[in-house]
């Protein structure tokens, strides 16, 4: 794994979700007080930005069909998803989001 630079702190909006691109992986980070998840930006079941849904505690919903997602585990809680989408560990440095993704031999 590796920690890639993904956005500063202050674009990453309150309870709702910033779609982004690092290193050609497409991420929906979601703020959360102090904590920042990070979630791969595409729904497992339809293939829709996640970052265009809703965010409600620690889930997100794809705003197409209603599946929602743990923004911790990436599980799926609600159908139609039945699959789970990648997440991804993140810190926080100074003004900086860090998010922490596979190198290529990990893929």
């Amino acid at each position: 794994m590796s920690f890639k630079e993904a956005a500063p702190l202050g674009d990453v909006p309150e309870g709702a979700a910033l779609g982004i691109e690092v290193d050609g992986v497409d991420i929906a980070l979601v703020r959360q007080g102090d904590d920042v998840y990070a979630i791969q930006d595409w729904c497992s079941h339809a293939e829709i930005p996640l970052s265009d849904g809703d965010v409600e505690g620690c889930t997100i919903e794809c705003f197409l069909h209603g599946s929602r997602f743990d923004l911790r585990t990436g599980e799926a809680l609600s159908l139609p998803a039945t699959e789970p989408v990648p997440v991804y560990a993140t810190k926080i440095e100074g003004e900086t989001v860090w998010v922490d993704l596979p190198t290529e031999s990990e893929n």
